[in-house]
């Protein structure tokens, strides 16, 4: 089930690249940024930030969100091995393909979660051309293989009808499942999922998931299987508790109230990114009611109630918060 690496390069208008490293610098150092970016100090001091290279697309994304700024608008191109489903003009086959009826279910509630925690929605123009349509669910090779790579696939191709790609970048410890597509594009923006930079569109659970329970719960499955973890409260305790990190307020928001209405009793936000279900009744009626889809949580679960987990860790920075827009 392995397909081939991804490789996508972006190009942004001239000056635009310096600009945006710079940018997402600020203070740092450059051996920070190189870390952050997972690529050689040197390289990014001397060919990346000088324009010698465009950039791969995981880093123009994690740069953005770093930065805190989209840069989608200085796009000229991205070229990949799919290139020619991007570079067509509107009418492009590749760009309008079918796709069959799409019901409003709670499986399609829980593409949404997914999508607002680790997708990112591209869609951007040159003049009268669109030059990509295609959502992206982002995840490490690693922790959130099987989700990506195998329980996310068979979600998306059953709610639109339509299979995806599944990419590995191994020098980022990344994988991603992309499809392309207006139709699938379009209907998810028509239906409350902006695309480009979800912190700056001020994203939130659309109205039609909020409005029916069934559905809410779905959407937050998605959203803690991509950006939840599981940890202990310390590491003098044995207390389990379900964290979700977001760095958008109106979402972060969204999601505790969300709980809260489902009968949950989430903490306040800490740290303006955090929320967390501590309780010992919260957590077995959130196994009970929505559970878990993606394994690694699931297995952090199983270690920690059985006794044998590691020394805890501080929740993890989900890939959709380091890999926008995928922010999470």
């Amino acid at each position: 089930w392995l397909s081939s690496i991804l490789i996508m390069r972006v190009t942004l208008k001239k000056g635009k690249q310096k600009e945006l490293i710079l940018l997402a610098k600020g203070e740092y150092s450059w051996s920070f940024l190189s870390k952050i970016l997972k690529i050689n100090e040197n390289y990014l001091r001397n060919d990346v930030k000088n324009e010698r290279v465009t950039l791969d697309e995981d880093i123009y994304l994690r740069l953005c969100k770093f930065s805190g700024t989209s840069f989608d608008k200085y796009i000229l191109r991205k070229v990949d091995e799919n290139w020619g489903r991007c570079k067509g003009g509107k009418n492009s086959p590749k760009n309008i393909k079918e796709i069959g009826q799409i019901n409003f279910s709670e499986n399609l509630a829980e593409v949404f979660g997914i999508l607002l925690g680790g997708g990112h929605i591209q869609r951007y123009e040159d003049g009268n051309k669109i030059r990509c349509y295609s959502l992206i669910v982002a995840g490490n090779s690693h922790t959130d293989k099987d989700f990506v790579s195998v329980y996310v696939p068979s979600l998306f191709e059953n709610v639109f009808g339509t299979k995806g790609s599944l990419f590995f970048s191994k020098d980022k410890n990344s994988v991603y499942y992309k499809i392309y597509g207006k139709r699938v594009v379009d209907f998810i923006i028509s239906n409350g999922i902006s695309s480009g930079n979800k912190k700056e569109n001020n994203q939130k659970i659309p109205n039609w998931i909020k409005r029916n329970k069934k559905f809410l719960l779905k959407c937050i499955k998605g959203l803690i299987d991509t950006d939840g973890s599981v940890h202990l409260d310390s590491k003098f305790s044995k207390n389990i508790r379900i964290s979700y990190s977001s760095y958008i307020p109106s979402l972060l928001n969204d999601v505790r109230e969300a709980l809260i209405l489902l009968g949950f009793s989430p903490s306040e936000v800490i740290r303006d990114r955090q929320i967390f279900l501590s309780s010992k009744h919260d957590v077995n009626k959130y196994i009970k009611e929505i559970g878990f889809s993606n394994k690694k949580n699931l297995n952090r679960l199983i270690l920690f109630r059985k006794g044998n987990a590691p020394v805890v860790q501080r929740p993890r920075i989900p890939p959709s918060q380091i890999m926008p827009e995928f922010n999470r």
